[in-house]
């Protein structure tokens, strides 16, 4: 593969459900063109979990043909919160939902089991890291981004000179529990759309498939009487949404207008504290039919005040290969923390 005795770093990109894995030479090349799953065997336990991150390396090396001392670093990302340095929040989470998951050191477990340096992101800050390189290649230490990545949550991240604001405790750019004024995005007898999280009128309360089944969907079936997804259970017939939208169905355009206006006024909070160069969509939102996909990014933009200033150098842009933007987005943050100091020496563990 033209890759003899070129270093390289790892990404893992850890789920609910699998581990997809990726490898980016020291001199900027990827060298995996598409998904490389195993199952992320998170239900089972951290051990279990730890284990399966090192199955994912080495089978990503395999499928490369890359020797395993030629890694000197890996990225890790995993779903949040956590902390920057990859601590699972104390209170758990969607996909770490068993007591032993609290709190517990995932990105430290797995440097002291391969014996590498790792860096951790999480996964909305990892595929806006991917999304925010790829977009401005040579130029991307010198801009700045903000992405929103609709999921069952909304993720994303803050992208200054190249590199992922973290914050203090590692919560920068969660930016679906900011609070939205909503005043014009709901309609006028809507109820206040609330967010799992407890918030009321954050942005995942309006913009997350989480959203779509709780608060939105109840509210537009109502007003769409006959509608067929009214014969649907519930959770099943918020994931056929997008379906109807992208063939234009007049209940699903009002959800996912909303959804497109909750985005706008995200961004236009943060253009007023971080006036980025761009803003990124992500997300299964966007993973669509082109006519579908190119009206929400164009009625997010409808709904995000610029001053003209601003208007004259932003960028509205989509999260490119999203499935593998974890990966190798955490995979960017390993070569940059390569690159930034002294080359990180292994450390014991195997």
């Amino acid at each position: 593969m033209g890759n003899a005795g070129v270093p390289v770093v790892v990404g893992l990109d850890n789920g609910g459900t699998s581990n997809n894995a990726t490898v980016l030479t020291v001199d900027g090349r990827f060298l995996v063109d598409g998904l490389v799953e195993i199952p992320s065997e998170v239900r089972v336990g951290p051990e279990a979990a730890i284990e399966a991150l090192a199955r994912a390396l080495d089978g990503v090396l395999a499928l490369t043909g890359v020797p395993r001392e030629l890694v000197r670093a890996v990225g890790l990302d995993t779903p949040g919160p956590a902390s920057a340095d990859g601590v699972i929040s104390s209170r758990g989470s969607t996909n770490f939902s068993q007591p032993e998951w609290r709190g517990y050191d995932v990105r430290g477990a797995l440097e002291r089991r391969l014996g590498l340096p790792v860096v951790y992101l999480n996964d909305g800050n990892a595929a806006a890291l991917y999304a925010h390189h790829t977009y401005f290649g040579a130029d991307a230490m010198r801009r700045s981004s903000v992405s929103a990545i609709v999921g069952t949550g909304l993720g994303g991240g803050v992208v200054e000179a190249g590199r992922v604001i973290a914050g203090a405790a590692g919560m920068a750019g969660e930016l679906g529990h900011v609070h939205l004024p909503l005043l014009g995005v709901l309609t006028p007898d809507q109820p206040e759309p609330t967010c799992a999280c407890g918030f009321v009128g954050d942005a995942e309360s309006v913009a997350s498939l989480t959203a779509i089944e709780r608060n939105l969907l109840p509210y537009w079936l109502a007003r769409f009487p006959g509608h067929p997804l009214a014969a649907e259970p519930l959770a099943r017939a918020a994931k056929l949404v997008r379906a109807y939208g992208e063939r234009g169905d007049a209940l699903a355009r009002e959800i996912f207008r909303q959804q497109a206006a909750a985005i706008g006024r995200l961004f236009t909070i943060a253009a007023n504290f971080t006036d980025p160069h761009a803003y990124f969509v992500g997300g299964g939102v966007v993973e669509a039919a082109p006519e579908f996909r190119d009206w929400f990014l164009a009625t997010v933009r409808e709904h995000t005040v610029l001053r003209e200033e601003q208007a004259a150098v932003a960028t509205f842009a989509l999260v490119p290969e999203r499935d593998m933007a974890g990966a190798r987005g955490v995979a960017i943050a390993a070569l940059e923390a390569l690159r930034a100091g002294p080359a990180p020496r292994p450390l014991v563990g195997g």
